[in-house]
């Protein structure tokens, strides 16, 4: 039986972890009987933690939240957790950058001296994805917003800015159905590389929709609550993925082509994020790809080193004999080549 103290620590942390524990499991969970966990359970009142008894079959205790609650305590795999969770907030595109450093300030404050000796030591320095462009950050409010009405079920009113292609945002805004104020359920709010995501049904659109969380300006109020609907295949990261993919057919890329490439699927597959790589051999795969424009579909393939052979559609060629037209003028025009072969890929 691990000691009064330690036993304690645990029953503190279980109670902080859920709302409602049936004593008989928390006494299997600290492998002491019923009895212990009563003992401990009033150690605990008289430190200053409202446990509250809960009145049923079995009984049990709910930890209460209030101004008189003492610091939290934290094992030791907690406050690795938290201190990595802070330290690396910076990537999540939430725009809590400064709010998490004065975060693990006062953690660390009510933290024993061990364990912020060891929160010390641990420093992290988060990065984003090599390549990738700064993203706009989601407001904290906003996500405030977006959660609390996914959790309580409420239908969701927000003025939306909508992603258009370059080129086209001025046809975007010119056309009212664009700019109107959406109506949705809200079911999942989601960060993927840096962005925040809302996944909702569109009720105007009669459709499933994934909104930028960065281009939402939420409504007040809410409107009235809702019976969710089941998502399409019922992984929130399958569907989000397929929709940045296009692979369902009804959203992510306009443009999406197929070309077979000269290069192993292993090489290829490192430096494609959304697309699918499919092996054909030790130096050569298949690639299904796509973008916002069938010029910038055929730049994004034509990056890698090899020979490309475009198995469809008609624009993606089409687009292939412009860019070879436009590179050709561009060394026509520039200066001489030179002498040595170029750097590899």
């Amino acid at each position: 039986m691990p000691k009064t103290s330690a036993r304690l620590l645990s029953l503190l942390s279980l109670l902080q972890a859920r709302r409602d524990w049936p004593g008989q499991l928390l006494a299997e969970r600290l492998e002491v009987s019923p009895r212990t966990v009563r003992r401990d359970v009033d150690r605990l009142r008289e430190l200053g933690y409202p446990i509250a008894a809960i009145k049923g079959p079995d009984g049990g205790y709910r930890l209460g939240a209030g101004m008189e609650l003492p610091p939290l305590l934290f094992d030791d795999d907690q406050a690795v957790a938290l201190a990595v969770a802070l330290q690396t907030a910076a990537v999540t595109g939430a725009g809590i950058e400064e709010a998490a450093v004065r975060a693990l300030s006062t953690v660390r404050q009510v933290m024993p001296a061990r364990l912020r000796h060891r929160v010390d030591a641990l420093q992290v320095t988060a990065v984003d994805g090599a390549g990738t462009r700064p993203h706009p950050q989601a407001a904290p409010g906003v996500l405030l917003t977006l959660s609390a009405a996914v959790r309580a079920r409420e239908v969701l009113r927000f003025d939306y800015v909508p992603v258009s292609p370059p080129g086209t945002a001025a046809a975007a805004h010119a056309d009212p159905a664009a700019t109107a104020p959406r109506r949705v359920q809200p079911h999942h709010l989601v960060t993927r590389g840096g962005r925040w995501y809302l996944v909702a049904w569109d009720l105007d659109r009669d459709d499933w929709r994934t909104f930028r969380v960065d281009r939402i300006t939420p409504r007040t109020p809410t409107g009235p609550r809702f019976t969710p609907r089941e998502l399409p295949g019922g992984d929130v990261a399958a569907f989000v993925a397929g929709r940045f993919q296009g692979s369902d057919g009804t959203g992510g890329w306009p443009c999406h082509g197929e070309v077979i490439l000269d290069l192993p699927a292993s090489v290829v597959s490192t430096y494609t994020r959304d697309g699918v790589v499919e092996e054909l051999g030790p130096d050569r795969c298949r690639l299904v790809l796509g973008a916002w424009s069938w010029p910038g579909l055929a730049a994004s393939i034509g990056r890698f080193d090899a020979d490309i052979e475009v198995i469809g559609p008609r624009e993606l060629r089409d687009a292939f004999a412009h860019l070879a037209r436009r590179y050709a003028r561009a060394a026509a025009d520039g200066p001489a080549e030179p002498t040595s072969p170029p750097p590899g890929r």
